[in-house]
């Protein structure tokens, strides 16, 4: 097994990072521009989650959500709306398979995901794994929409 790259102080911090985003949600609010949206929930916890997307010309120019859940789930939505934001659909495509290894194997470039890195240890908790990733795949699925709001849910 190998060992742990980061050191406490660095879980200590990405552990605040995660409070911090699951107490004060960023882009906690629907989109009345929202050009795609997706629903994301998992079943077995009841994290349930709804990513609003306003896409131009191939960027998401602003990207919020919504829904209840525990502090991962909340903080990875958090996060992730503010990480998005800015980004063309194809780099934030690059951002969900770089998160995606990072959450399930604790391994990657975290230095590329700047505090997306906060979710390296939730590798360790198989069950928290599907919170982590529940507004990414929704986020996923809205960005693979055409121009339009059909709902699409995700488990």
């Amino acid at each position: 097994m190998k060992e742990n790259p980061m050191g406490e102080d660095l879980n200590e911090l990405y552990q605040e990072v995660i409070l911090d985003h699951s107490k004060n949600p960023r882009n906690f609010l629907p989109l009345g521009d929202a050009n795609r949206m997706a629903q994301g929930r998992n079943p077995v916890c009841g994290d349930q989650v709804t990513i609003f997307m306003h896409v131009e010309d191939g960027v998401i120019k602003n990207i919020t959500f919504q829904g209840s859940g525990c502090a991962i789930s909340k903080a990875a939505a958090s996060l992730m709306t503010s990480s998005l934001k800015g980004k063309t659909i194809a780099e934030a495509k690059i951002l969900f398979e770089k998160v995606h290894e990072i959450v399930t194997t604790g391994e990657g470039n975290l230095d590329e995901v700047g505090k997306l890195a906060a979710f390296a240890g939730v590798h360790k908790f198989p069950a928290r794994v599907k919170c982590a990733m529940l507004p990414w795949r929704a986020a996923a699925a809205a960005m693979d929409q055409q121009e339009n709001k059909d709902n699409v849910t995700t488990e």
